[in-house]
């Protein structure tokens, strides 16, 4: 899971990134909000963690200009201000939450695994499952059968995206923004390495799920058989 981080206090975001980056998200930070819109507008990000007092454009604005372009990202808004009627309009721009500085981590962590669980296939267990593979974030293991192996960040991150999407197809520019971020230098030939890498290791586990190439158009799952 991508989380951007979008708060002008350098201190507190290099925080909560870390403290992210420690539960298994990948997460990037932008200090005002003309980057913060322009990042989140990606459409690479699965939360958007948005404070509202902002240079260059505030939190409010960037919300109602994120939810104008139709981007459906969840929002979790973090700001100081506790006042009712800041809270009501933050939710009236199509903020998913609401929380209020200083706020506890274990709060942020259930905060934001509230706001995604909206994807079915995300399971309290921390898991999911896809044919006969069963992929593990607390341990970055994948699963088949008695098999496992453990797997790297980017090699979990572009496996949770192609489970995640079971057979729809992912293009290579969608797995770069995905796993690399938008500021990146990867190209192409990175994603190529790590297509190559899963496939070794879906082997080893004698799988029956294939990574699939379509060509010029880019990868996704099948299951061998069906």
């Amino acid at each position: 899971m991508r989380v951007l981080i979008v708060e002008d206090e350098v201190r507190l975001a290099a925080t909560v990134q870390d403290l992210l980056e420690l539960n298994g998200y990948t997460a990037d930070v932008c200090h005002d909000g003309e980057s913060g819109l322009d990042n989140a507008l990606t459409g690479i990000y699965d939360v958007v963690l948005l404070d509202v007092m902002l240079p260059k454009l505030d939190g409010f604005s960037v919300l109602r200009r994120l939810r104008a372009e139709g981007s459906a990202t969840p929002v979790l808004m973090l700001t100081a201000r506790s006042e009712v009627t800041d809270k009501v309009e933050g939710l009236d721009c199509g903020a998913d939450y609401y929380l209020t500085k200083p706020f506890e981590p274990r709060e942020l962590l259930a905060c934001i695994r509230a706001l995604t669980r909206r994807q079915p296939e995300i399971r309290s267990t921390d898991a999911m499952e896809y044919s006969d593979l069963r992929l593990e974030k607390s341990s970055f293991t994948l699963f088949c059968g008695q098999r496992s192996v453990r797997l790297s960040r980017k090699e979990y991150d572009m496996m949770e995206l192609l489970m995640l999407n079971r057979e729809l197809v992912l293009t290579k520019e969608t797995l770069l923004l995905k796993i690399w971020g938008y500021e990146s230098d990867a190209e192409d030939n990175n994603v190529e390495v790590y297509i190559s890498f899963l496939r070794r290791k879906l082997t080893h586990l004698h799988s029956r799920v294939r990574i699939r190439t379509i060509r010029m158009v880019g990868y996704c799952l099948e299951t061998a058989g069906e």
